[in-house]
């Protein structure tokens, strides 16, 4: 169910472009119309569907932020940051009507992310991944420091397949990409984690 939650800006975004491809008139009408005011002079027609999926997913992610809070639930660290990328990226496409920086805000949060549990691990002897899962697992220490790399490498390596998707091929690849692309690597990567560690998972029985 959590991980529906976390995908749901991400599907949200998908829609809006793949309408806003098939209707550009429409779209272009919605963007002069409510983001007239935040964008630096004219844009383009074609321009539009992505500065819309844009700013629904920017206000997708702010919903998600105050349902939580709303619920009285803790809002994660990755959210908060999640949020101020998508903020200050998704910004700055609206406001230069140029999709360029929304491509660069999947490479920046995962790098971000990995970059947090590299020197959190390196630095300050702190292990990320164990300080959230340690309830649930029990493993050596040096599995725990293996898992935290593999996860830093993993999303430095997400962020570099983002780019060269992103600037290699039309924005509609990238865009059908980011929502099953990136999705199937990060299911598969949990599943070969999951394999790896399950010698590690005692049966109750």
């Amino acid at each position: 169910m959590k991980f529906l939650f976390d995908l749901f800006p991400v599907v949200v975004f998908f829609g809006i472009f793949k309408w806003g491809e098939s209707h550009q008139d429409q779209a272009q009408g919605l963007v002069q119309h409510y983001l007239a005011s935040l964008v630096n002079g004219a844009s383009a027609a074609d321009q539009a569907p992505i500065m819309l999926a844009t700013a629904v997913f920017m206000v997708a992610t702010l919903a998600q932020i105050a349902y939580l809070l709303l619920r009285r639930k803790k809002v994660d660290t990755m959210l908060w940051v999640s949020f101020i990328v998508i903020t200050l990226f998704g910004g700055a496409t609206i406001y230069f009507h140029n999709e360029t920086f929304i491509k660069w805000k999947p490479t920046v949060l995962y790098w971000c992310f990995g970059a947090a549990l590299l020197i959190s691990q390196t630095m300050f002897r702190k292990n990320l991944i164990r300080l959230m899962m340690e309830k649930q697992l029990a493993l050596p220490d040096a599995v725990w420091q293996r898992l935290s790399f593999a996860w830093s490498a993993f999303f430095g390596l997400m962020g570099v397949v983002n780019l060269y998707i992103a600037f290699n091929f039309p924005t509609a690849t990238w865009v059908n990409f980011k929502l099953f692309g990136f999705t199937g690597l990060m299911l598969a990567f949990v599943i070969g984690q999951s394999v790896m560690l399950s010698k590690y998972i005692k049966d109750p029985q």
